[in-house]
């Protein structure tokens, strides 16, 4: 695609986004079987519900634009997502694996807070107030899901998996 202005570059991100939250759609139930943690695997279920409804505020933003949101491969999500499928096949323990998912998803969410971050910037210069608006509560959305990462990996996984070491 040749990009004219700020508007292409808007949809071509939103695109990538799109794409990437349809990778994930597909990588977060394998995430949350894999886990042994019970709030661990909840919490992909949860997210998996979230990311669905990610998908469905960038088809409504799409709409908006009246353009469509296929076309484009988010070689990052794909990147991330085979990192996390190696994970998912390493011979480890069972707190060690839980500490390494919590690491692999928080790359992605890391990943997408920077990409809606962007596109929400786009989004507010472009005078787009809608989809900024949609866009903010989806990064709000991915940050919350962040720190529910880091507090269950503070209080609980990362502790067992390092006790694990110990024994």
């Amino acid at each position: 695609m040749q990009m004219q202005d700020l508007q292409d570059l808007y949809v071509e991100q939103l695109r990538d986004l799109y794409n990437a939250e349809n990778q994930l759609v597909k990588a977060l139930p394998k995430m949350a079987k894999a886990a042994s943690n019970e709030e661990l695997s909840q919490g992909f279920l949860d997210h998996l519900e979230e990311t669905k409804g990610h998908v469905e505020r960038l088809k409504e933003i799409f709409d908006k634009l009246g353009k469509k949101p296929t076309g484009k491969v988010c070689k990052g999500m794909e990147g991330l997502i085979e990192e996390g499928k190696e994970a998912m096949e390493d011979d480890a323990e069972p707190d060690v694996l839980d500490a390494n998912l919590i690491a692999a998803a928080q790359r992605v969410e890391h990943y997408e807070i920077a990409g809606y971050g962007t596109v929400r910037s786009f989004a507010k210069l472009l005078g787009d107030n809608q989809g900024a608006k949609l866009l903010q509560q989806t990064l709000d959305e991915e940050g919350a899901c962040d720190k529910r990462l880091t507090k269950l990996a503070e209080s609980s996984i990362n502790v067992e998996a390092s006790e694990g070491a110990e024994a």
